[in-house]
């Protein structure tokens, strides 16, 4: 289900929106280079999903520090999944401590929100592999396989264009790696405060999938985290029983009879508002285990499965959020992937999606900004550096 937006709606013809949104990129990317830069053979996954999230905290908390109405934080914590696990792992320091291992395939999935403006990335590399030292074999595949299909979907994602000529786009990609898309994997619309908007791309829909999900077309001054997950197996994840860590609030109402619940609710409800949320963020996790699971049971709450494909194949995640602008897409999360290190003895030979990925996604144009309007932002920003507004009618 859709999450419900805000009764007055902030769009991207807004200036000062688009601003917020690049504010919140701009931390992503940041931070997605710092954990790039420490993860190692030896390091503890654990350790690494809790810089994440220290540093979206800090990194956001510098921004609007006088304005204390407008929330600022966690969009979606940091999740590190390894091979084929397919998403949402997220560990808590109680639970069995995983390490990395050289030629491990790492999927690194976080987000950051301005003012309920959502920035969310992802992207999947392989310890060890280089250019210097490439690898060739059904790792170096998937990873391309989700490279590329979230480049071309990239390319493609533009006003009047249709979300199921984005899910065949990435199937063909996919399949030409003699690979397979996470089976009915779903890349949201976004809107201020609603992370799983109406408006969605599905990915290797199941025949029961394509009668439900609803078809639409882009629109200009939308916004999207397009999410594509690829599989070097059969594209099902399932849930094995790996403990769910993240969830996020619903629209529902309802009266927890337990003191505790009722006190673990309303600090969900002040600290992460509609946003998604992991238990390492409470400072006694007994409680808040217990807690969460009354909220899920009546339905207050809704969980994020950690997803598993089989033992032995290999899962690609790559995520970017794109804002849908009147002279073409900009996308403002993108994370700090080499593709050189990887080679397949498969390629795509569909010749409108090799031209299509042959196009430049350069707008030289969005980088003309008015002094007046960055001047406006860097004030309301109370004194921060902040990005430079990119003009929304251009």
């Amino acid at each position: 289900m859709a999450d419900s937006g805000s009764e007055e709606e902030q769009t991207i013809s807004n200036d000062l929106v688009v601003t917020k949104y690049k504010m919140a990129g701009d931390m992503v990317n940041t931070i997605l280079a710092e954990i790039h830069a420490v993860i190692a053979p030896g390091k503890k996954v654990i350790d690494i999903c809790e810089l994440g999230d220290k540093r979206i905290l800090e990194e956001t908390s510098k921004v609007y520090k006088n304005k204390k109405e407008i929330k600022k934080g966690i969009a979606f914590p940091t999740c590190i999944s390894i091979n084929n696990c397919v998403c949402h792992f997220s560990p808590l320091r109680s639970e069995a401590e995983q390490e990395f291992k050289d030629g491990d395939l790492v999927k690194i999935d976080l987000g950051a929100h301005v003012d309920g403006f959502i920035a969310v990335a992802a992207y999947t590399f392989v310890i060890g592999a280089s250019p210097e030292n490439k690898l060739k074999d059904r790792r170096a595949d998937v990873i391309l396989a989700a490279h590329n299909a979230a480049e071309a979907a990239l390319r493609k994602i533009k006003p009047d264009v249709q979300n199921n000529e984005i899910t065949e786009m990435i199937q063909k990609v996919a399949e030409s790696y003699k690979c397979t898309p996470v089976e009915g994997m779903l890349s949201h619309q976004l809107k201020q405060n609603v992370i799983n908007g109406e408006k969605s791309i599905i990915q290797n829909p199941t025949d029961e999938q394509k009668k439900e999900h609803d078809k639409c077309s882009f629109e200009v001054h939308e916004v999207y985290a397009v999410d594509v997950l690829v599989s070097s197996g059969e594209g099902k994840g399932k849930d094995i029983g790996v403990r769910t860590t993240i969830h996020k609030k619903t629209d529902n109402t309802y009266s927890l009879k337990s003191k505790t619940a009722r006190a673990f609710f309303s600090d969900v409800s002040n600290r992460y508002t509609v946003m998604p949320f992991t238990l390492r963020g409470f400072e006694d996790e007994n409680k808040a285990r217990l807690s969460v699971k009354e909220c899920v049971n009546h339905s207050l709450l809704e969980p994020y499965p950690v997803f598993y494909e089989k033992e032995g194949d290999f899962v690609a995640q790559f995520k970017f959020t794109v804002l849908l602008m009147p002279n073409g897409p900009l996308r403002i999360t993108k994370p700090p992937v080499d593709v050189s290190a990887y080679e397949s003895e498969h390629k795509i030979d569909d010749k409108d999606i090799l031209a299509l990925l042959q196009t430049s996604i350069s707008k030289k144009n969005l980088k003309k900004k008015r002094k007046k309007a960055a001047t406006k932002a860097a004030e309301a920003a109370e004194g921060t550096e902040a990005p430079e507004l990119v003009k929304a009618d251009e």
